[in-house]
């Protein structure tokens, strides 16, 4: 098997996405610093793999973890290793760490937060609308990124104050740029800023989901404190950077097909085809870290290793044709039936899916209601991805407003 080595600096995502395809459906890859493992590529295995009880989140099941061959300082240990909370076990323990975060994100109760987010829309729209006329704009950092920042500080009781620290360090946490030496304190420090916002929550509760968590823990949940500090980190990370990468794209994928833009601008489709239709052929996360098999198992005609490491490759597996068709590669907000899987599928799927969709429901819409001439401003091809091999997020997305 041909091993794939995925580029530090995703450069040509499809490129990569299209060669994990060819090499699939189970692609032997390498990860940044070295480490081998392999990948998912091919969606029926992926929806297979991901409900099989064989493939678990236990690091120690990893035989490069016991032989002692994954550094602490390695640039992914945060995703690979990131604590005790519901990404990193399975079963009773799962469901049990998960049941408090999926009860307040079911589609009922993030309906709730409709109007808040719409308020936080507004206040966004005006101040791109009270720049100067002609500026360029970088609709990801005046846009896309706080929108979903203050509505997942704000579920969770986070102080916008942090804010600045949280996006210092979350692009350290995330990128495999991040220089070796400065990886084992970036862990610590993120450690130090969730454990003093649960501290404050723990003695100063409000109406927010860190303030359920700890009143959970003390009437006999049993979650402990490494426990909650962690989900809160898990919540805030993965609840603002899915969204600020999906609104994103589907600006990009809107501006690149003036045809299909023309027709939901009109009404003619509804939004949450556009939504879904990005979420399937520019998913916001190109790769997720990481399961373990407890003993060989089949995929295809190829063998997943017992003991070995399994990314699961949604950039590759979104364009399946033997999913979606002779047309997988296009984009097309009349797709239908679009059943993707871009937020996971099984027990560990996002439970922030819901408050995503809403976010972008609410998001995009009013963008292109109060700026219909909005345009990129550079050509889409200057366009540049970060060095995240787990999110699909570019750089910047300059615009002109019009």
């Amino acid at each position: 098997m041909t091993r794939i080595a995925l580029d530090p600096l995703v450069a040509d995502l499809d490129a990569e996405s299209a060669a994990l395809r060819a090499a699939g459906p189970l692609a032997e890859v390498e990860l940044p610093g070295g480490v081998h493992c392999y990948a998912v590529t091919h969606h029926a295995e992926a929806r297979q793999l991901l409900t099989d009880s064989r493939v678990v989140k236990d690091i120690n099941v990893w035989n490069a973890w016991q032989r002692g061959e994954i550094p602490m300082d390695w640039p992914l240990i945060g995703l690979a290793n990131p604590g005790r909370s519901m990404l990193t076990v399975d079963g009773a323990e799962h469901r049990r760490l998960r049941s408090l975060v999926a009860q307040a994100l079911t589609v009922k109760r993030v309906e709730r937060l409709r109007a808040g987010i719409e308020a936080l829309t507004n206040a966004s729209l005006d101040r791109l609308a009270a720049l100067p006329k002609g500026e360029t704009v970088d609709l990801k950092a005046e846009f896309a990124y706080p929108l979903p920042m203050n509505v997942i500080s704000e579920l969770m009781g986070v102080d916008a104050a942090d804010h600045p620290r949280l996006k210092e360090l979350f692009e350290k946490f995330f990128s495999t740029q991040t220089p070796p030496e400065e990886v084992p304190q970036m862990m610590a420090d993120l450690g130090t800023l969730f454990t003093k916002i649960v501290d404050y929550k723990r003695a100063n509760p409000g109406d927010d989901l860190t303030s359920a968590l700890i009143a959970a823990s003390e009437e006999g949940d049993h979650l402990t404190n490494e426990e909650i500090v962690n989900t809160l980190q898990l919540i805030i990370a993965a609840g603002h950077e899915t969204t600020i990468s999906l609104v994103v794209n589907v600006v990009e994928a809107l501006q690149t097909h003036p045809e299909q833009r023309k027709r939901v601008l009109s009404g003619e489709v509804p939004w949450e085809n556009v939504i879904e239709e990005t979420l399937r052929w520019n998913t916001p996360t190109s790769h997720v870290l990481i399961r373990f098999a407890t003993e060989d198992i089949e995929v295809g005609d190829k063998v997943l290793p017992k003991g070995e490491a399994l990314i699961v490759s949604f950039g590759a597996l979104g364009r399946d044709e033997k999913q979606y068709g002779e047309t997988a590669g296009e984009f097309d907000v009349t797709r239908s039936p679009n059943r993707h899987i871009a937020f996971g599928h099984g027990p560990h799927v996002c439970p922030g899916a819901a408050l995503s969709r809403l976010e972008a429901g609410v998001a995009l819409p009013a963008l292109y209601e109060r700026f219909p001439d909005l345009d990129l401003a550079v050509p889409a091809s200057e366009l540049r991805n970060k060095p995240i091999v787990t999110q699909n997020d570019l750089y910047e997305l300059p615009v002109d407003l019009g």
